[in-house]
């Protein structure tokens, strides 16, 4: 499987093991520090930071499922309030327990992942994308019908979180939501970064670059692509625990398709072939939004449209290709020096 992943995912770079020997974990360290700053700047913000890192969390799991594995969905919502309400479920009626409570969440997440990608993912294209938005409206109206067991409309509240490691209460202005949420996102991307690096990441490129070169090879596409689903609904199932934990309620807008649309919006506008472009893109669309919407609450849209379409224009991969632009003029300025010299 080495072989037939190093042979067929020509797009994968190669990191020198000597440097990720030395400085591992350098990506999450500096994420962290990037929070940490962010926290320090905006102390009035904090929920805004928090719903910020979560939705970091949830372009994460999209990134994963579309960036990496090539799956087009637009039912992530799906997963992510799956997550949510089995968090608000576990924490009413069982254990207060913010980490089982999140346990709950990523196991949730990874099962309706798993029941419904093993019948979705035979599907491919424009029929795949309409079948994840069936999936996650279908839940919704789920959700909704038992409305005596998830509150319906209302939502599923009145529940508590208990503290921390029975030290860090979740305050009223949230500060320990932000750090609990942001560890939790730097395991995550850490975990994903792994495996993406790993020989199973490969093969699932390879995958999205020419499955039927894989399969003849002997690859396991079916498997490959549902193992992934599985990992990226285990993921957005984590994002929504969260939600419901930070928040206190867990409600229909998790299942709502205008989230799904939205964090699809976020991988493409960050750029959708690393998973860095999944947190540049998240923290792009949520600050316009909170600006646009604070000048005008009517027509925020259509600053979010203008500049995906310019981004589109200009940056056809995203955001993250003003950084590989500009990494590569650098090189070559520096180039041009030695040459004179």
């Amino acid at each position: 499987m080495n072989t037939l992943a190093s042979s067929l995912a020509p797009d994968a770079p190669a990191a020198p093991a000597a440097r990720r020997w030395r400085v591992p974990l350098l990506p999450e360290a500096f994420i962290g520090l990037i929070g940490l700053c962010a926290y320090w700047l905006f102390t009035d913000d904090v929920g805004l930071l928090t719903n910020m890192v979560i939705m970091s969390m949830l372009a994460l799991s999209l990134n994963l499922v579309l960036g990496q594995a090539g799956i087009a969905s637009m039912g992530q919502a799906a997963l992510y309030g799956a997550g949510a309400y089995a968090a608000g479920l576990v924490a009413l009626h069982a254990s207060p327990s913010p980490l089982l409570g999140l346990g709950s969440g990523v196991l949730a997440g990874a099962l309706v992942a798993g029941l419904s990608g093993a019948v979705l993912l035979r599907a491919h294209g424009l029929t795949l994308v309409m079948l994840t938005i069936a999936t996650a409206q279908l839940l919704l109206e789920l959700v909704n019908w038992r409305r005596d067991l998830t509150g319906g409309d209302d939502g599923l509240s009145g529940f508590s979180i208990d503290p921390l490691f029975g030290v860090f209460e979740f305050d009223f202005m949230g500060h320990t939501g932000f750090f609990y949420a942001l560890a939790a996102l730097l395991l995550v991307h850490a975990a994903l970064r792994a495996l993406v690096d790993s020989p199973f990441g490969l093969t699932t490129r390879a995958v999205r670059l020419d499955a039927g070169r894989v399969e003849s090879l002997g690859g396991r596409v079916y498997a490959q692509r549902l193992t992934v689903y599985v990992v990226g609904g285990a993921v957005a199932g984590a994002a929504g625990a969260l939600s419901a934990q930070t928040t206190k309620v867990a409600s229909l807008s998790t299942l709502d398709f205008h989230l799904s649309a939205a964090v699809l919006i976020m991988v493409v506008l960050g750029g959708t072939r690393r998973l860095t472009g999944a947190l540049l893109g998240t923290v792009a669309y949520m600050l316009i939004h909170h600006i646009a919407s604070g000048l005008n609450p009517h027509h925020w849209l259509l600053v979010i449209g203008v500049v995906l379409v310019a981004v589109m224009l200009v940056l056809p991969g995203g955001l993250l290709d003003a950084w590989d632009r500009l990494g590569a003029l650098a090189r070559r300025d520096k180039e041009a020096r030695h040459g004179e010299h």
